[in-house]
């Protein structure tokens, strides 16, 4: 895999007339890249915490989305989506292209394997906001791709308790109480699957979120596999 180097590291050091000269260390190795998979129950937060890691992260980059609906107003292929024929996704399907993929209303959406690899082996962190289905095939797919079983990181993301989700989902005022009942209902399951993630973040406010998330990352990111050896 391939792996960036950081900026020599320059010192100070007088020379024999007395003068002070700057000596350039031997750039580091950066540490290998982490696929960050981020999930949650409906209206945890995830698209929130998502965003603010993102916006804090220079390093960090989401995995595109292919999908076969038409593009919205100001949309733009290979940024928001990559956006596929039905016939193109389809064939794509059937070569094993997708690492993840879903019909949502009618229309496919799927990541691709060649997504996730290309940015990992350009030395970018790369993140996933799925839900918890599309962890679960995720994780098993991973199984089978060394590169992304060993650069993988799983979060799950909750609320407390049902009773505090439910009480975001009444606030937002975005759905009847029939919708809310039936989406708490799916978020019960959901919840059940915590313990089938790396970490279980449970929210408090967006702030804490988003520290506790960069210390799962910045923790991950120092484990012996995935550093290099230091010079002896």
């Amino acid at each position: 895999m391939k792996t960036r180097s950081q900026k020599p590291e320059a010192r100070s050091q007088k020379s024999a007339t007395g003068k002070r000269k700057v000596e350039v260390r031997p750039p580091t190795p950066d540490l290998r890249p982490l696929l960050v998979l981020i999930s949650a129950p409906s209206g945890a937060g995830k698209t929130t915490l998502c965003d603010l890691l993102l916006a804090s992260q220079p390093n960090l980059t989401r995995a595109i989305t292919c999908t076969t609906r038409p593009p919205r107003a100001g949309e733009k292929d290979g940024v928001d989506y990559h956006f596929f024929s039905a016939e193109e996704f389809l064939k794509r399907l059937h070569a094993g292209n997708f690492l993840e993929h879903a019909t949502v209303y009618g229309n496919s959406y799927g990541i691709l394997k060649s997504e996730l690899l290309g940015k990992l082996r350009a030395g970018k962190d790369v993140l996933l906001n799925v839900d918890v289905q599309g962890a679960a095939t995720i994780r098993e797919q991973a199984e089978t791709e060394p590169e992304l079983k060993r650069a993988l990181v799983t979060i799950f993301l909750t609320p407390p308790s049902v009773t505090v989700l439910a009480e975001r989902l009444k606030k937002r005022g975005a759905d009847a109480e029939a919708v809310i009942q039936k989406r708490l209902a799916v978020s019960r399951q959901e919840i059940s699957q915590w313990k089938n993630f790396d970490y279980l973040l449970i929210s408090g406010d967006k702030r804490e979120d988003l520290r506790r998330a960069l210390a799962i990352i910045e923790s991950e990111k120092m484990r012996s596999a995935r550093s290099s050896a230091p010079e002896i």
